[in-house]
């Protein structure tokens, strides 16, 4: 049994889509009030700690004081939300504590602010399918019932319901327990991947998957965009005109455009390896770690002055290895070889495609690799693709092929 999580579109009416943004706007100000009332706490002489429970108490005071905006939505939901907040803070004392960069918790705009989460379905909301059902509805308390555009079977225990705002379109996520796994057939097929920039994904048999580089295909229109956005004077959400609330939907549209063509093509791709192969092996990578901007090189003979340190070539890599989504790939690569009742292996990888692969050899120095295409062993004279060499080693180290292959 697994966790899944299901995705929907909305069809609201104008009606409910005006419901909708106040639901989120209502909700915005219950979460900014929590946490101006922390603050307060917290800056009182008295150090007084608000915690939840607190917080939670308080909820019946404050829908009998304000009905129309507080009064109306599920309560629930506006427990949810406080412990969204709850949460924050557990995450800030957590950095505090291991000496990382705290991140205190920031008050939300109206925009910044697109979800609301139903801890249970039946509690304010209830989702409203059956098997034989042409339209399916979710109900929301306050809202009404909304038409959902329910492209694929639920399965499994629906155990919290989520609303969520994208641009101009709504969404329900149903998150479900309980999801009884889809065994495919034994191939008996075993692979070793490597990921890169060049070439999205290679594997041990030599298999290349061409990168599409989302981002930079959009780059251009995307530029174009947010110089028209630097146009306009920044100034406060409700002061925008309606070129410039233009502008910025503009921009976030084809941000949202390019994360949407980086899922699909992990979901494909993810999809095809499961399909193909029983075993999967993949590197253990450190994303964060190796996105991360290098250390500035102070100047010993000028103070305050700095060395080069490849900053520049650096971003540059950077944004490739952003763009090409590696994290987002291996999770939904581990969820459907999960569903699918398939294995995924981690390994280590360190100097994957700096080590000779052969038995008699497995020499590793970084001289191995004259460029970033080529792997030429400075010991037995080996040569191949440096990705492939790296997708091999990584099935060697999983167990899934010997060395003699090489």
């Amino acid at each position: 049994m697994t966790r899944r999580a299901y995705k929907f579109l909305l069809r609201p009416t104008v009606r409910q889509e005006v419901a909708l943004t106040a639901m989120l706007a209502d909700h915005c100000s219950l979460y900014n009030g929590a946490l101006q009332e922390r603050r307060d706490a917290f800056r009182h002489p008295s150090r007084t700690s608000i915690k939840y429970g607190d917080q939670s108490a308080q909820l019946k005071e404050i829908r009998g004081f304000d009905p129309e905006r507080q009064g109306r939505w599920s309560f629930s939901s506006q427990q949810a939300t406080l412990r969204r907040l709850d949460k924050a803070f557990q995450a800030f004392f957590r950095r505090v504590k291991f000496g990382e960069k705290p991140g205190y918790p920031r008050f939300r705009g109206v925009g910044w602010f697109d979800t609301v989460e139903f801890p249970k379905d039946g509690d304010g909301c209830r989702w409203d399918s059956t098997p034989h059902e042409a339209v399916t509805r979710v109900r929301l308390q306050g809202v009404g019932h909304i038409r959902v555009h329910r492209h694929r079977a639920v399965r499994g225990r629906i155990k919290t319901i989520s609303v969520k705002r994208e641009g101009r379109q709504w969404y329900v996520v149903l998150a479900c327990d309980d999801v009884s796994a889809e065994p495919l057939p034994a191939t008996g097929a075993v692979c070793g991947i490597d990921v890169g920039v060049v070439h999205y994904l290679t594997t041990h048999t030599g298999e290349h998957l061409p990168n599409p580089r989302h981002g930079k295909r959009n780059a251009e229109a995307l530029a174009d965009a947010q110089r028209a956005l630097k146009t306009f004077p920044r100034v406060r959400r409700d002061k925008r005109t309606t070129k410039h609330r233009r502008a910025v939907a503009k921009v976030a549209k084809l941000h949202r455009k390019v994360a949407r063509q980086r899922l699909d093509h992990a979901h494909k791709t993810a999809l095809a390896l499961v399909r193909d192969y029983d075993r999967i092996a993949h590197e253990r990578l450190n994303i964060a770690g190796m996105v991360r901007a290098p250390r500035p090189k102070p100047d010993p003979e000028r103070p305050g002055g700095f060395l080069p340190n490849g900053a520049a070539a650096k971003a540059g890599l950077n944004k490739s290895i952003l763009d090409a989504g590696w994290g987002c790939f291996l999770g939904i690569l581990a969820n459907k070889a999960e569903s699918a009742g398939r294995v995924v292996i981690p390994v280590d990888a360190r100097n994957s495609s700096r080590t000779c692969p052969r038995t008699t050899c497995g020499h590793v120095s970084g001289d191995n690799r004259p460029n970033q295409a080529t792997f030429q062993c400075v010991k037995c004279g080996h040569t191949e693709n440096a990705d492939r060499v790296g997708a091999l080693n990584v099935a060697i180290r999983a167990g899934l092929v010997l060395p003699d292959v090489a």
